[in-house]
């Protein structure tokens, strides 16, 4: 996993102060490593604009056509004029060289836009909206400076952006480019370094983004075991079985021994799995809350919290005010969106709407985490959020593909697997995430096609 930081001035500051590199040294690095990313993948194209404004980012790109000069064909555009001494600077030197500057915004084989990157703070101007609304509708290949414009630190994205096929993003990895609301302009993210081992220029950050090499099966290494070694995961059902049913199937194929569903008989239930009408004595994790229903009764409902197991809870159990009594255990909840806008709401942490939430995902969850810093927090999303009191991950590999009726159900199950076979519920709830999506990625379907068995099959190749 790397880390994920919401601004990196501080960053670089130390390297002024600690390490004595001016702020020319790691703008020169900063425009070399976009330089060699664009030698190396487009060195077949001929023409490149770079569209800059009049901070920092702006000289990024500057600097960047001085580098590029002899290779490509350079249009350099500037929206407006460098304020800082090094953007001034960094203007001298391009023009030193003999680059001319174009007053007209062409259509070359790479774009390269050079207009905010992180330091945008408010709405853009009309101007600058025209200008991005033009990039946009160009046919060339499209590289963002450090964030696309149009995307602030808290991964707000604004009226207007600039839809990137490629972010190069300089010293460190920013929150922001993970929003949900990022999720379609960013394209494939790729980190710059300044000149400094990034061991040496980061800093330990509370926010980790996972990688697909931070997944880890539940193997089973010793030979000498039974189903029970691998525990019993009780799936509460409710009005909707298919949705419990559904649960307890991707658990029973990510390891646990025994999965029984607690509720009213089921007919033509999969042999594969138990059913009970009581909890049974020998459960290691419970899940509940998949096609529960709004009117479970409550008394069965004490009776099965009265027992201190791990749990996971999701969908129709916030609805459910006994849930909550439960939100100062080390339990997984696994909301989406307008679950966690109603959570928020009776917690009376925030009455927001579903879009505020969207637009301040991260804040919400560290609200959250910080009032219940037992609990685990699974915001479902495009990047879904993992987060447990001050220790938050973002995994990034969600897509299209889950966006069918019965994947939060596959992920409480995974979730409830592995408590039932004894991870921590932090560790619970970032495997399952990872092997949700990740099994849902490899699949050979189209998008449209995923169904919740493709992706339960998907989980034995992992």
């Amino acid at each position: 996993m790397q880390n994920l930081f919401y601004e990196v001035d501080s960053l670089d500051k130390r390297c002024y102060e600690e390490f004595h590199l001016s702020e020319d040294i790691l703008m020169e690095h900063a425009a070399n490593g976009m330089a060699r990313y664009i030698q190396k993948h487009y060195q077949k194209m001929k023409s490149i604009l770079i569209v800059c404004g009049s901070g920092n980012n702006g000289a990024d790109g500057i600097t960047l056509a001085r580098l590029l000069h002899l290779s490509f064909d350079i249009k350099l555009y500037l929206h407006k004029d460098p304020k800082s001494d090094i953007g001034k600077l960094q203007l001298k030197r391009v023009q030193a060289i003999g680059l001319h500057l174009t007053k007209d915004l062409e259509d070359a084989d790479l774009i390269v836009d050079a207009l905010f990157g992180s330091g945008l703070n408010k709405e853009l101007s009309q101007e600058a909206s025209t200008v991005l609304e033009q990039l946009n509708l160009f046919n060339g290949v499209k590289i963002a400076c450090d964030m696309p414009s149009g995307l602030n630190k808290e991964g707000h994205l604004y009226k207007h952006a600039f839809i990137a096929d490629v972010t190069l993003t300089m010293g460190a990895l920013k929150r922001g480019l993970y929003s949900d609301k990022a999720k379609d302009i960013v394209g494939d993210i790729h980190q710059i370094d300044l000149g400094i081992h990034k061991d040496l220029y980061e800093k330990a950050s509370k926010w980790k983004l996972l990688d697909t090499q931070d997944l880890k099966p539940p193997f089973r290494d010793k030979k000498n075991t039974h189903k029970g070694s691998f525990g019993h995961l009780s799936v509460l059902h409710g009005e909707k079985e298919g949705a419990a049913i559904i649960s307890a199937l991707s658990a029973l194929s990510y390891g646990a021994g025994l999965v029984t569903l607690v509720g009213e008989k089921i007919t033509g239930l999969p042999y594969s799995l138990m059913q009970n009408e009581v909890l049974p004595s020998n459960t290691t994790a419970i899940a509940c809350g998949m096609g529960l229903g709004k009117t479970f009764q409550r008394d069965r409902l004490s009776k099965i919290f009265a027992h201190d197991i791990p749990c996971v809870l999701d969908a129709d159990i916030f609805y459910h005010s006994i849930s909550y009594d439960l939100f100062h255990r080390d339990i997984i909840i696994t909301p989406h969106p307008k679950e966690f806008v109603h959570i928020l709401r009776t917690t009376q942490l925030a009455d927001i709407s579903l879009a505020q939430l969207q637009n301040d995902r991260f804040k919400y969850t560290e609200l959250f985490c910080k009032t219940f810093p037992s609990l685990v927090l699974v915001l479902k999303g495009a990047n879904t959020i993992i987060g447990k009191n001050e220790s938050f991950f973002i995994n990034p590999h969600g897509s299209s593909r889950l966006a069918k009726g019965g994947s939060g159900d596959i992920l409480s199950g995974l979730c409830g697997a592995l408590l039932s076979q004894g991870y921590s519920p932090l560790d619970a709830a970032v495997q399952a995430s990872l092997a949700q999506t990740l099994s849902a990625e490899a699949s050979n379907k189209n998008s449209y096609a995923i169904t919740p068995q493709d992706i339960i099959e998907g989980l034995s190749h992992l």
